[in-house]
């Protein structure tokens, strides 16, 4: 993969490029404004890069239908909206569109609720009968439903307490043993990614800075760069 991305004169993503194998689970971390939702939003066709090409499978992703694709590369964005439907609604719908049989939807929503340990009584329950935490946790099961072969996560785990957030990391680094499905994940809460994913994606005015398995990152250092990076951001705005 190598692209970049550019509003106005300024340079979103430049020089960046990376290769992602199938099977990978991915932590792309950095301080706020390091490029991380851009290039998800890359990844996902939402936008597309002014120069360079993004690669997917062979095959240029501009030479790929839009729908077909993001059916394959998923995002699930940081604030998941259900758009008016329930819980139930909002899996199916995905479903229903490819025309699987409804015994069949069914059997998948109730296999990912049980999987993601998401209760049974959310099905009926609209956007505003849930907190943000469980929005994120619905909206990640409705991704899963599709069964793509990759799932783009922005800040997954930015409403839920340490032990919800702990527990569906494990959960989903399950998913890409045996390359089943690659996993990218933008995140903040380094305590959270460092025993979960194999690799490690740092960005900072995006660049990569570091593109390494999770074993050989130093974690302390790395923590210590971003919160210097967001101080410094803070004071400026001051």
């Amino acid at each position: 993969m190598s692209l970049a991305a550019t509003v106005g004169l300024k340079d979103i993503l430049t020089e960046l490029s990376c290769e992602i194998s199938a099977g990978d689970y991915i932590a792309l971390v950095g301080p706020s404004g390091a490029g991380k939702t851009s290039l998800m939003r890359l990844l996902n066709r939402l936008i597309d890069p002014t120069r360079g090409a993004i690669w997917f499978e062979g095959v240029n992703i501009s030479q790929i239908p839009v729908i077909p694709f993001r059916q394959q590369v998923t995002l699930v964005h940081q604030e998941p909206r259900l758009l008016g439907m329930t819980v139930q609604e909002a899996m199916a719908y995905p479903l229903s569109l490819r025309g699987v049989p409804p015994k069949q939807i069914h059997q998948r929503i109730g296999e990912w609720l049980d999987r993601l340990q998401i209760p049974k009584d959310w099905l009926g329950r609209t956007a505003l009968q849930l907190s943000v935490g469980q929005r994120q946790r619905v909206a990640i099961a409705r991704a899963l439903v599709i069964q793509p072969k990759v799932l783009l996560l922005d800040e997954p785990t930015s409403s839920l307490d340490p032990g919800q957030a702990s527990r569906l990391l494990a959960q989903l680094a399950g998913l890409t043993q045996g390359q089943q499905m690659t996993i990218l994940m933008s995140n903040h809460q380094l305590e959270l990614v460092q025993d979960v994913c194999n690799r490690v994606i740092y960005l900072k005015q995006g660049r990569i800075l570091e593109d390494l398995p999770s074993a050989q990152v130093n974690w302390p250092s790395l923590r210590k760069s971003i919160v210097k990076i967001e101080q410094q951001a803070s004071e400026e705005w001051e």
